[in-house]
C-alpha cells in the first residue's frame, strides 16, 4: 500500500498533527524531537511537497492533509488487523475521532454514544465544531466521521441523513417587552441585542433575513457565548434573543421563563453523518448506533 511512503514517516506526520508540536509527537512516539524532524523532512523530500506549517499548533498543508488522511486510515486498519489476529492487547482499544457540533453534543449525541457496545472497547476523540464546518475536519483527515450539515459527501466518504435539529427563536418576556414591541417583529428583531454561539454562527442572521429580506442580518449588538448551556442561560438571563434547540427551549417556554417569538415557526437544520469508506467494524457499529439514536431524537 503506497510503498513509496514509509509507514514510520507517515505515522510520524499523523502524530505531529494530532499532538500539535514536534516535541509532543516525540514524547508520544518515544523518540527524540530530532528524529521527528528528520522523519518529516524525509517524507517531505519523498513527496516533493511541504506537508506541515511549522506553527503552534502544527497544521497540515493541503498536501499534508492527504497524507494525514491516509495515515489515519492506515492506523485504523492496522488496529483492526491486530484485533482480528488476536493481538489487540498490544494496540489497545479502537479509537474513533468524530467531529460534532456543540448543540448535538449538549442534546442527543452523548446519550447516543452510551448505546455503543463496549465489547471490544471503543474510545472516542470528539472534536467540537460548528455543523457547517465539521466536514472540513474530515477533509483534512483530522477525524474519521462527522455530524455535519453538508449533504455532499467529502471525497472518500459516505453520507447518511440523520434528521433535522429544530431551533426556536426565544427571549425572556421582559426582553421582548423592552426590545420587540411597538412595531412588527420583522422590523424590531434586526436591531435587538442578540446572542450568538461564536463568530461562525450565522443561524440568527439567516433567521432575521427570512423574516425581513431587507435586513442585513441580526443586530451587530451581539454577545458571543461559546457553550450550549451558557448560551441557553444567557438568553434566560435576558441578555438577548437567540435560537435555542427545541429540547432546551421548550421547558423554559412551558415554565414562562422564555417566550417563543414566532409560535408555529421554527428553523430546521438538516444533519448528516459522514464517515470514511473503510471496512472497520467499530466505525460501522458507531454509525448504526448514531443513526438509530438520531431517528428518535431529530425531526424527520
Amino acid at each position: 500500500m503506497m510503498p513509496d511512503l514509509p509507514i514510520d514517516q507517515v505515522l510520524t506526520l499523523l502524530a505531529v498533527v494530532d499532538e500539535g508540536t514536534f516535541d509532543a509527537a516525540a514524547a508520544a512516539l518515544h523518540v527524540t524531537p530530532s528524529a521527528i524532524s528528520q522523519r518529516i523532512k524525509a517524507l517531505e523530500q519523498r513527496t516533493g511537497r511541504v506537508l506541515v506549517t511549522r506553527t503552534k499548533p502544527v497544521r497540515p498543508t493541503e498536501s499534508g492533509q492527504i497524507v494525514v488522511r491516509f495515515a489515519r486510515q492506515l492506523s485504523t486498519l492496522q488496529h483492526d488487523a491486530r484485533r482480528e489476529l488476536g493481538i489487540a492487547t498490544e494496540s489497545g482499544p479502537a479509537r474513533l475521532s468524530v467531529a460534532v457540533n456543540a448543540d448535538s453534543l449538549a442534546t442527543w449525541f452523548l446519550p447516543a454514544l452510551t448505546r455503543v457496545p463496549q465489547d471490544p472497547p471503543i474510545l472516542f476523540d470528539l472534536h467540537r465544531q460548528d455543523e457547517a464546518h465539521t466536514a472540513t475536519l474530515l477533509r483534512e483527515g483530522r477525524v474519521m466521521a462527522a455530524v455535519t450539515s453538508a449533504a455532499e459527501p467529502v471525497t472518500g466518504c459516505s453520507v447518511r441523513r440523520l434528521g433535522s435539529a429544530r431551533y426556536l427563536p426565544v427571549a425572556t418576556p421582559a426582553f421582548a417587552a423592552r426590545h420587540l414591541t411597538g412595531a412588527p417583529l420583522r422590523e424590531r428583531l434586526p436591531d435587538a441585542p442578540v446572542i450568538v454561539f461564536d463568530r461562525q454562527d450565522d443561524l440568527q442572521d439567516t433567521f432575521v433575513r427570512t423574516l425581513n429580506p431587507r435586513a442585513d442580518g441580526a443586530s451587530r449588538n451581539r454577545h458571543h457565548i461559546p457553550t450550549s448551556e451558557g448560551y441557553r442561560d444567557a438568553i434566560a438571563a435576558g441578555l438577548g434573543w437567540g435560537l435555542l434547540p427545541e429540547s432546551h427551549a421548550q421547558p423554559l417556554i412551558d415554565s414562562g421563563t422564555l417566550e417563543n417569538l414566532t409560535p408555529g415557526r421554527w428553523v430546521d437544520v438538516p444533519l448528516y453523518w459522514q464517515q470514511w469508506k473503510l471496512d472497520v467494524p467499530a466505525l460501522a457499529l458507531v454509525a448504526d448506533t448514531i443513526t438509530a439514536a438520531a431517528a428518535e431524537s431529530l425531526h424527520r
